[in-house]
């Protein structure tokens, strides 16, 4: 459960000074996820399938728990927490470096991807601005954590999570979007169950 804290708004001006990193690791948090240079990598279903498995392994098996998503074709939005005795820093980072390394794998063998020589040339240069990576950069390092800390925030980043496919033109209501968990919140089901919030205005909580 989710109290809302007046305080708790310090913790969003301390992300600020901390280079948008996660300081309340058992707090709900609203993070994005961007392919460098936007490349639409996610227009294959290949590479959608990897982040989908890969949910499902972090839900799991690193405490991860799955709010809200939607796979974007370069960019993926969450809203997520952590379990107890779980880091969510931790268990973002294994996911980001696990996709990474698993999507440019594909990339370089799959004999379909006729995109593969100007992708990994964009990922070796991003690269080159990482000291941290070998080669290849897939994912730009900032999440750009947002804690969510009231039911009305909440609902604003769910309609702006689930009508993000609708602003792009793909479909006309959220829940015909499968790549999303605008149907959980419709009583369907979808590819990567979640654990659905739920919050009362009038209360000021958040039942995780």
């Amino acid at each position: 459960m989710l109290i809302f804290d007046k305080s708790l708004v310090l913790v969003l001006i301390i992300c600020e000074m901390n280079g948008h990193k996660i300081i309340n690791q058992t707090g709900l948090h609203f993070l994005t996820f961007t392919v460098v240079g936007w490349v639409d990598v996610f227009t294959r279903e290949i590479y959608k399938k990897v982040l989908v498995d890969s949910l499902k392994y972090c839900i799991a098996h690193k405490g991860i728990k799955l709010h809200a998503y939607v796979i974007m074709s370069n960019h993926v939005h969450i809203i997520v927490s952590s379990q107890d005795g779980f880091r969510l820093s931790d268990s973002i980072r294994d996911f980001k470096k696990f996709t990474s390394k698993t999507i440019i794998k594909l990339i370089m063998t799959t004999p379909e991807e006729s995109r593969s020589e100007w992708m990994l040339r964009l990922f070796k240069y991003y690269a080159k601005f990482n000291k941290n990576n070998e080669r290849y950069q897939f994912w730009k390092r900032d999440n750009r954590p947002i804690e969510l800390v009231s039911p009305k925030w909440i609902n604003q980043k769910l309609s702006y999570i689930h009508n993000n496919p609708v602003r792009s033109g793909i479909v006309e209501v959220p829940e015909d979007y499968t790549y999303s968990s605008a149907r959980w919140y419709r009583e369907e089901i979808g590819k990567v169950e979640i654990s659905k919030l739920r919050f009362d205005n009038n209360i000021g909580y958040v039942d995780m």
